[in-house]
């Protein structure tokens, strides 16, 4: 019986890693609901801020933002990776580090210096594990991202690239399709292409006080940080959704286990309680 003693053993140990999993299952539920409710209503100040954004460009021809011109050459690359600080949400995290390492790569055969700004705490240790050039980063975001959490990180980003330190910057992060997908993506934040700004239907003109330029840098720089801090909320989104569907896996597959260890535990048992009616039965005939 010491064999079925241990299978015991198993079949509780296993039962209370599900009573984990299924909980955190539930708290990534709940979890998950805020983030999209969160996600959803950052979407319409950052459609707003680009609308301006592109009205802006297209009103004040005179004046082009340093944001707006392409860059003749490309010598240093500037990369936002978002991704989350804690782990048990499948392949989320994999999947974008993935993306991201495949684009370094692409940037160092190209001979292109790349700096990168770290959104979360396994973007950050993954890059100082390859050796990348982290020239700022944002950690311990907490479950609602607070965009002056932000700010400090994507400005060493920006000020970078007005300086002409920089030549490009991308962002990199999950984007949140349904509960059940989520995309990584790769993105180029600077310089604003016409796609991601759009042309406005009509021309606005504006009147500018005190005058264009600190205007549109003050827009501009507000547009960039909302695209970054909408990245933030949709890989928050897309973080509890992977968690959720993950730890239903895990908790599944427990009971799997559970079901194959109680099976072998009655057979187990079946043996042994046969075994012992066949001693007694030989012992009775002996008599």
């Amino acid at each position: 019986m010491a064999g079925s003693k241990e299978i015991r053993v198993k079949i509780k140990s296993v039962q209370n890693t599900r009573k984990i999993t299924k909980a955190m299952e539930m708290v990534a539920a709940s979890k998950m609901r805020r983030a999209q409710e969160r996600m959803r209503q950052a979407r319409p100040y950052a459609e707003k801020v680009r609308a301006i954004a592109a009205h802006l460009s297209h009103a004040n021809p005179e004046y082009r933002h340093p944001f707006l011109v392409n860059r003749d050459t490309v010598s240093r690359v500037g990369m936002i990776l978002v991704t989350t600080d804690k782990g048990l949400c499948g392949g989320l995290n994999t999947n974008a580090l993935r993306l991201a390492h495949a684009r370094y790569k692409e940037y160092e055969a190209d001979g292109e210096a790349i700096d990168v700004c770290a959104i979360g705490g396994k973007g950050l240790g993954f890059m100082q594990r390859l050796g990348a050039n982290v020239v700022s980063s944002a950690v311990q975001l907490g479950d609602r991202p607070q965009i002056d959490r932000l700010i400090g990180a994507v400005k060493v980003m920006l000020d970078a690239y007005s300086s002409g330190k920089i030549d490009r910057v991308v962002l990199v992060y999950t984007r949140f399709i349904n509960t059940m997908k989520q995309e990584p993506m790769v993105e180029q934040l600077l310089p604003l292409s016409g796609e991601r700004l759009g042309v406005p239907e009509g021309t606005w003109d504006y009147i500018y006080e005190p005058d264009p330029k600190p205007v549109l840098d003050q827009v501009l720089s507000r547009y960039i940080e909302a695209l970054v801090y909408q990245a933030v909320a949709e890989n928050m989104a897309s973080e509890q959704s992977a968690r959720m569907v993950a730890m239903k896996s895990a908790s599944d597959n427990a009971g799997d286990v559970i079901d194959e260890l109680t099976l072998v535990y009655n057979k187990s048992r079946q043996a042994a309680i046969t075994k012992e009616l066949s001693e007694i039965v030989s012992g009775a005939a002996a008599v």
